[in-house]
């Protein structure tokens, strides 16, 4: 399944991207280049996501399936 999930791409001083959400705080990843933080994030989602359905939380229903 697709998800639609606002991120934070911020630039690290010492090269590479940390990768956020507002509406996901417990995302959170990064990577040396933009399209690895990208990648990365695919992952980190699927992980807040299994966190969430373990502990019976619905997704912020600004997330879009």
């Amino acid at each position: 399944m697709d998800y639609k999930v606002p991120l934070l791409l911020t630039p690290q001083p010492e090269g590479g991207y940390t990768v956020t959400s507002p509406l996901l705080p417990e995302l959170v990843t990064e990577g040396d280049s933009l399209s690895e933080a990208l990648d990365n994030v695919k992952d980190a989602l699927a992980a807040v996501i299994e966190i969430y359905q373990d502990l019976g939380r619905p997704l912020p229903y600004t997330v879009v399936p």
